[in-house]
Formats: structure tokens, sequence, C-alpha cells
């Protein structure tokens, strides 16, 4: 895994939604190795419960910008004190069914143990990169999506755990800057509407 792509992207920002959120992809060096740090969100949540993502959420009318929202969650998520993370740069902002512009940071944090909140987070999942970018782990499918039309959904299945959504739209083109996996130009499959989730 080679950040420097990450570093010098040019990241494309939104600026017309309701709300604004922002989340950090945590990168942890193990054993010359690397892997990235994902929550399981509780289940009581009222959006995307259970769900896999990046420590984040909503920014707070305190936040000195969304870098610091991503640092404060992150704090309260699973206990990353903010002068521990080195943020390297970011990804392009993306769009919620929740009316929200999410933007995603990317950062080096320490190998320890982490302790999650569990309020909001269920368990934390260190996935192996190895393994994310490992194509027999992913497939992806299309389907008409009643807001945004069109949409290509992504499958990242990784030790009992499935990483989909905005999370793993967040994570492919983490793993095209980053390494040289590329999203394969074929889907799996194109489904209907109402479909159930592999998940």
């Amino acid at each position: 895994m080679d950040l420097e792509r990450v570093v010098a992207h040019d990241a494309v920002g939104i600026s017309d939604e309701e709300r604004e959120a922002a989340v950090l992809a945590p990168v942890i060096t193990r054993n010359d190795d690397h892997s990235l740090l994902f929550t399981k969100r509780a289940d009581h949540l009222g959006e995307h419960p259970g769900q896999m993502s990046f420590p984040g959420g909503g920014r707070e009318p305190s936040d000195d910008g969304l870098e610091a929202t991503a640092l404060r969650e992150a704090n309260e998520e699973i206990g990353l004190r903010p002068a521990e993370a080195d943020i390297v740069g970011r990804l392009d902002d993306i769009r919620t069914v929740t009316s929200y512009s999410v933007r995603p940071f990317v950062g080096h944090v320490p190998d320890r143990e982490y302790v999650p909140d569990e309020r909001e987070v269920a368990e934390i999942a260190v996935l192996d990169i190895g393994d994310l970018t490992d194509l027999d782990n992913y497939e992806s499918e299309r389907r008409d999506h009643p807001h945004y039309g069109d949409i290509r959904l992504h499958f990242f299945h990784v030790d009992g755990y499935t990483v989909w959504g905005a999370t793993a739209r967040i994570l492919v083109q983490l793993l095209e800057l980053s390494t040289d996996w590329q999203m394969p130009e074929e889907v799996d499959r194109t489904v209907d509407p109402d479909a159930d989730f592999p998940v």
C-alpha cells in the first residue's frame, strides 16, 4: 500500500447537500503489511445499523473544519487520540442516501488495541489490504436507485465481514489510488431495485 497518490490527489468536494460529515480511513502497519480499521455500527442506531464503516459522523458547530470532525468522531467511537493520527490526505466527497456529503480522510494510526464506544460501535475490525484487494473477495451489482438512478454497489467480503454501501464506495477509490487493485469493468449481476442485498 503506497499512499503517495492519496497525498497528491486533488479531491473533489460537495457543497450542496443538507448536512456535512467526515470519516477517517485509518491505516495500520503490522509486520510490514497494511490493514484498514473499520467499525461495525451498533444494531440500535437509526442510520445504517450493523453496517461496516470507517470511524466518523456528522459535523458539529464546534468542529474547526471537517478534518476535526473526523478526528473527534474517531476519538469518540474507538478512543483514537487526535494526536495519534497522521493525516496524509483526503478522497473525493461522496453523497449518501441520508442527504449527507461525506468527506473521507486517510491517515496512519498506531497498531494498538482500540476500545469501541458501545453506544455507537458494536465491534472493531482490522482487515488486511491483501484480503481487501483479492478479487475473490469482491463482487458488485447494478441496480436502479430511486434517488440516484443507475448505480453500482460494491461488496468486499473479508473475515466474515462485508463492507458495502458508502464505505465501499470510499474503499474503492482508496484501493485504486494506493494499490494496484482496479475495479473490474463488468458487474457480477444486474438486479431489480427492490432486490435483497447480499449481506
